[in-house]
Parts: C-alpha cells; sequence; structure tokens
C-alpha cells in the first residue's frame, strides 16, 4: 500500500465502494499538498493567462492546432505531452484536470468530452457557442459532479465583491433597471473569397472542429475568428460574461424573460460593430421586472452626463430608487456624488477570494464550492448569447428557458440549437 500514491487509492477506492461510501460535492478528493496533473488545450493568446495562473500544478499535456504555438509550450514545459487533437490528450491517463482555452466554438465539444472522461474543468468565457450547448454543459456537469469555473476572473476582484455587497445592502434603494456598456467592436467584415494555402504550421481541419467546413483564411485565426458567427460572437460572446456577471450576481438574475435587440443591418457572416440589446428579468425580489439593457461598440447610454461617458467608455450602471452606482472591472462610485458624499460603507460580507484559478484548483483537490462553476456561468452565458438571438432574428424574443424555447419565435431554433459537422457531436 506504501507503494501506491493517495491519488490512485482514492481512484481505485472510488471504483471499488463509490455506491457504499460518500463521495464529495466534485467528486473523490485528494490532498490539498498534492499537485494537480493538468491538460492545457490551447497555449497562446488569453490561454496564456491561464496557464500563468495553473503553472504552479503539474502540466502534462499541452494541445495546440499550431505547431508553433504548440512548440512553445513544449519549450515552457519540457515534460508534457504534446498533441494537436484535444480528444487525444484526453485518453492520456495521468490527467486530473483540464483548462479549456480555444475558439468559442469548440468549447462545448472539448469542456463535455472533458467532463465525461473524469476530469474537471477550468473553461475560458463564453462557456459555449450557442445557447442549447450551454444547457449540455450544465447537465454533464451536474452530473460528473467536477470542480468547474468559467474564465471570468473579474468575479475574484475587491471591486466587484464590494459593488455586490452595495447592491445588496440597498446603499441605493431597489434596482429596477441597469445599464451594461462596452467599447470593443467586433465585426464588419466580409467573408473572404481568397482561398490561400493553408500553412504547414497550422492543422486546419482540426481548428474548425464542429463547424461547417469553409476553405482556409487568416481572417479567421488566430484571435479574429471572433469576428465571425462561425466562430464566435463578437462583442457580446467576448465581454457579456464579464460586464453582466455583476449585475446578475448582485440582483441574482437567472434567465431572461424577453429580448430585444437593434443595430445594423443584419449579416449572416459577421456580428454587429454595434448593438443595443434590451433584457427583462424576473425580479427576484418580486414585483416589476428588472430591465438590463446591453450597449456594444461605442454605444453608450444616452442620458449619461458627458464627464461620465468620457471617462467611463465601458461601465455597469445600476438606477436604485435613492440613488446610482456605477462600476467597471476595478473600480466603482455612487451616483450622485454630492448626495453620497459622508456615505458609510458597509462592513464587507463576501470574503477576499483566493484567486479565480486557484478557486478552481482548490475544489479539484478538496470539493470546495466555487464562485463561477458551471451552473452560475451556463446560464449567464446563455443570456448572453440569447442577446445576440435577438439581434440575429430582428424581433423580440419570449424566452422559455425551461424548454430553450423563443415562444413566439420558433425561426431563433436556427441560432439556439447547435449544428455540428460530421464527426462531432456533444
Amino acid at each position: 500500500m506504501s507503494k501506491i500514491s493517495r491519488r490512485t487509492f482514492l481512484r481505485r477506492a472510488g471504483i471499488t465502494v463509490g455506491s457504499t461510501f460518500f463521495i464529495p460535492r466534485f467528486g473523490l478528493a485528494q490532498s490539498p499538498n498534492e499537485k494537480l496533473n493538468i491538460g492545457i488545450v490551447g497555449t497562446a493568446n488569453q490561454a496564456r493567462f491561464s496557464i500563468n495562473n495553473v503553472k504552479s500544478e503539474n502540466i502534462v499535456a499541452v494541445c495546440d492546432i499550431d505547431d508553433n504555438f504548440l512548440a512553445k509550450a513544449v519549450q515552457d514545459f519540457p515534460s508534457a505531452k504534446k498533441y494537436n487533437d484535444f480528444r487525444k490528450l484526453l485518453e492520456q491517463k495521468n490527467i486530473d484536470a483540464v483548462v479549456v482555452a480555444i475558439p468559442d466554438h469548440a468549447h462545448a465539444v472539448a469542456t463535455v468530452a472533458a467532463l465525461k472522461s473524469g476530469h474537471h474543468v477550468y473553461c475560458e468565457k463564453p462557456l459555449t457557442h450557442t445557447v442549447s450547448e450551454c444547457r449540455e454543459v450544465q447537465k454533464t456537469a451536474e452530473h460528473a459532479r467536477k470542480a468547474t469555473q468559467i474564465g471570468t476572473q473579474i468575479h475574484a476582484g475587491d471591486n466587484y465583491r464590494r459593488v455586490v455587497e452595495l447592491i445588496q445592502r440597498d446603499a441605493i434603494g431597489p434596482v429596477k433597471e441597469v445599464h451594461v456598456w462596452v467599447s470593443a467592436v467586433y465585426g464588419g467584415k466580409k467573408r473572404p473569397t481568397d482561398t490561400p494555402p493553408v500553412p504547414p504550421t497550422i492543422h486546419y481541419d482540426l481548428w474548425l472542429g464542429p463547424a461547417e467546413y469553409r476553405p482556409y483564411s487568416p481572417e479567421y485565426l488566430p484571435f479574429v475568428w471572433r469576428n465571425w458567427w462561425a466562430f464566435g460572437g463578437g462583442t457580446m460572446a467576448d465581454f457579456g460574461c464579464h460586464y453582466m456577471d455583476l449585475p446578475h450576481w448582485a440582483l441574482g438574475l437567472h434567465a431572461p424573460l424577453s429580448v430585444e435587440a437593434v443595430g445594423p443591418e443584419r449579416d449572416p457572416e459577421c456580428p454587429p460593430v454595434w448593438m443595443i440589446a434590451h433584457f427583462e428579468y424576473a425580479n427576484p425580489k418580486g414585483g416589476d421586472p428588472i430591465k438590463l439593457t446591453w450597449y456594444q461598440g461605442g454605444k453608450q447610454p444616452d442620458f449619461l452626463e458627458p464627464e461620465i461617458a468620457q471617462k467611463w467608455k465601458s461601465g455597469v450602471l445600476f438606477i436604485g430608487e435613492k440613488g446610482q452606482l456605477l462600476s467597471d472591472y476595478g473600480r466603482h462610485m455612487l451616483l450622485p456624488q454630492e448626495k453620497f458624499r459622508d456615505f458609510a460603507h458597509p462592513e464587507p460580507f463576501i470574503p477576499k477570494s483566493i484567486g479565480h484559478h486557484k478557486e478552481w484548483i482548490q475544489a479539484c483537490k478538496t470539493g470546495s464550492p466555487t464562485t463561477c462553476n458551471f451552473g452560475y456561468s451556463g446560464t449567464l452565458t446563455e443570456a448572453a448569447l440569447l442577446g445576440n438571438v435577438a439581434f440575429r432574428v430582428g424581433k423580440k424574443i419570449e424566452w422559455d428557458s425551461k424548454n430553450l424555447k423563443a415562444k413566439n419565435c420558433p425561426e431563433a431554433d436556427e441560432f439556439i440549437q447547435h449544428h455540428y459537422r460530421q464527426g462531432w457531436k456533444l
């Protein structure tokens, strides 16, 4: 017995007596002092941020469709096995947990496969590319009972915690309205007509994954994939989960009741460069619905004072009966300032985070909860993605969350449901 590692013993014990003994919330735990064996799916750009935050553990496998990116990862982690296909990585026997940091269109297939193969999963935001994928990922995670976390790392910052406390302590009174704006711009492209050869270092078919085949273009990868509906969802998909996270958390919002969006002329290939989306949510405290308005591409609420509009290019504004609260990632203020000049901030009641990735690592080892698990973040992602759905159908969506249907708009199914090319499935 002394020659068997604790991790190996626990796994064998789980197979043998799992039906008899209590299993922690996220599956069998291990010693907090024992390092995780982590596989990394996607190694460049945003993936580097996650790699830097988990490299204190054992990076035992790295995967990328770009051989140049992969070579850099292997250089940093020479003992890690390398793969171009994440499905092969998931077959490696000694992996405990997986970080998914690839384009949106492949999030769900990689995440579901990792959960089904018994791994804890950290996935970049948005959790999925389509609304239906969100629901499938949530169901799979609930069944798998593994530690999950979405890459909304701003959630772990002190600023968001203080804002949530102020809202939940009624500093500005009951909130019935929220405005969220982001300055980022994506879209505005035309589908490439030229067909250059695929660079020899890129495994393009693996990059496409479940997406419908189209000829290679440098207009699709790397990173620029966010400009295309086939692979991403523009500004809303990139920033919706970050900025809408704050009102969802502070107000306890769940699925929207309805969504309506306006913007430039719709394009079948590209997300809109600007968009304004109107969401209505059931008020958890009862009464009238809570209204949330989203603005992207430089659009802002037209009632902002010029100084605020200039200094806050992106922000979240809560409007309450007794005042307003304005926030972004790292700062917040109560408005009007003269009214709240002598305001005494409440004693903090939300504990300081140990770190967004560290939460997940600790959960993998001990079964402790994460703040942005797939139960919470799946609902958040669904809401954000519905803004894009409403824009694409060009009409107000009355949302039936239970049945995953736009009650008044059957044509929305095209954008709600995932569609994979042959050989790919959840």
